[in-house]
């Protein structure tokens, strides 16, 4: 790793702690383990979460991903690596991203008037969606001058201190617009050394470890003989409660990615054309406890935990979206007021769940230590948004860097609540903004999130169903909490 990934130091803050007893039941054993962090209640289960998200959000967000707003996002997927010199792009055809053309893209958003928040009368009817691309290896990745030029004219506004991530730029001639419907997160093929040394580089640079602490199931980590990762486990029960959070949104989101691979895995392909669909194999290998040694149903549980934190985002920053001003413009007046309504019921469901995650007992401490370590946390959050650039695979670099974004905004908005509370109801703030490509990541990262709970009851059904009942190893899971 280049000197250049910045290392942290070991950071002072104190926090209110309140210890969260996690218990997942697996059949045929029970796999205990103890995790810290803070909620608002101090009971609550897995159950409760599936149903919520299955019977509230699922179907919501779903539909909002569909919506021309939110669908189409501009990345730049060239951006050199900063850390290592990267051998070259995956040549696996099914690592493509397919760009969209010019011509299909929503003439609001290629052409917005210069305040994206005014309503702009707008005659438009009817929008084509971008059709589907013949060849998943054919990219595309030129846009006429007069596009750029257009796509300039979006307004954005940056709060960049408190961004925790790298944001593309998006004036630059390398960065297009992708519909995100026509690029799905799914298997790639996309493995080996080189996807292993960019998660490697996440969790060894950027999660507050020393080299001389190992994770579990590191295969670019010496031999440690008996030690699956308990003293791994050891060190990050004693560490403060900022610095365990942190690790554990790491965590989340390498499950949810493994839960999407899983679930859309390339089985066959029949007249030359794929077939994607759950694979129960390549998901024991990943989550089943008797493989992992345990430590499939630790990474679900961080799932459940990003869950949470991202859910608590989003109904923070409902005010944001609630005030008059703010317009999701595309240039289809009617589409534009059906998806803000969508999701502002989105944020209303967000608002009513009961068992959010506690932000406040976060940087908690004295103000200068407190302020160190948010800055510490944040250097170690856009860090990781760097190291997306040195995936090999486009897709999984597309779907990398927006999910990485979708948390990093989850993270500004939970630490910009004052902010937030002083936005003018009329008026653009400086205090507290959102680019619209804060807005594509934060709500998609979420589906994203949403989808990956959704897919794990669906594994949950296909594993009891199963005629060889030893793949029948997890009924259902208790998330408890209990407060000491």
């Amino acid at each position: 790793m280049s000197p250049g990934v910045r290392r942290a130091g070991a950071g002072q803050g104190a926090a209110a702690a309140v210890q969260l007893l996690v218990t997942l039941s697996f059949l045929p054993s029970v796999v205990e383990a103890q995790v810290t962090g803070v909620l608002d209640d101090c009971l609550c289960d897995i159950d409760s979460i599936d149903n919520f998200n299955t019977f509230k959000i699922f179907p919501k967000i779903k539909k909002l991903q569909e919506r021309d707003y939110f669908r189409y996002y501009k990345v730049n997927l060239k951006r050199p690596c900063p850390f290592w010199a990267e051998d070259g792009h995956c040549s696996i055809k099914d690592c493509h991203v397919e760009p969209c053309p010019e011509s299909k893209i929503p003439v609001g958003i290629k052409a917005g008037n210069s305040n994206k928040y005014s309503k702009v009368a707008n005659n438009t009817k009817e929008l084509e969606d971008c059709e589907q691309a013949s060849k998943l290896g054919a990219i595309n990745s030129t846009l006429s001058n007069q596009s750029k030029e257009a796509f300039i004219d979006w307004a954005r506004y940056d709060d960049s201190q408190d961004h925790f991530c790298e944001l593309d730029d998006e004036r630059s001639p390398a960065a297009q617009y992708v519909d995100l419907l026509l690029n799905p997160e799914r298997y790639t093929g996309y493995k080996g050394s080189s996807a292993w040394r960019v998660w490697n580089s996440i969790y060894e640079e950027n999660c507050f470890k020393p080299r001389s602490v190992y994770r579990p199931l590191n295969p670019l980590a010496p031999s440690r003989g008996e030690d699956d990762g308990e003293s791994f486990y050891t060190w990050l029960e004693g560490l403060c409660l900022e610095k365990r959070v942190f690790y554990k949104l790491i965590s989340g989101l390498h499950a949810s990615i493994n839960l999407h691979l899983c679930a859309n895995y390339l089985l066959e392909e029949t007249w030359g054309k794929p077939s994607w669909g759950p694979n129960m194999k390549e998901f024991k290998r990943r989550f089943d406890p008797v493989e992992t040694k345990g430590e499939g149903p630790r990474r679900l549980k961080n799932l459940y935990f990003l869950y949470l934190i991202e859910l608590r985002a989003l109904s923070k920053v409902a005010p944001y979206f609630e005030r008059s001003i703010v317009d999701l413009y595309t240039g289809n007046v009617q589409e534009d007021a059906d998806t803000k309504t969508l999701l502002l019921n989105i944020f209303q469901d967000t608002k009513s769940f009961p068992m959010h995650f506690d932000e406040k007992s976060m940087f908690a401490g004295d103000k200068k230590g407190a302020k160190s370590l948010k800055e510490e946390f944040r250097l170690h959050f856009k860090n990781i948004s760097r190291i997306m650039d040195c995936v090999g695979c486009d897709k999984c670099r597309l779907w990398g860097k927006l999910q990485t974004q979708g948390l990093g905004t989850a993270l500004k908005i939970l630490f910009s609540e004052k902010e937030i509370q002083k936005l003018p109801e009329n008026s653009p703030s400086k205090g507290f903004q959102l680019t619209r490509q804060e807005i594509v990541a934060l709500l998609n990262a979420f589906g994203r999130l949403s989808t990956s709970i959704r897919e794990l009851q669906n594994f949950k059904v296909l594993l009891q169903h199963s005629r060889d009942t030893s793949t029948v190893w997890w009924e259902r899971g208790t998330l408890r909490c209990h407060c000491i």
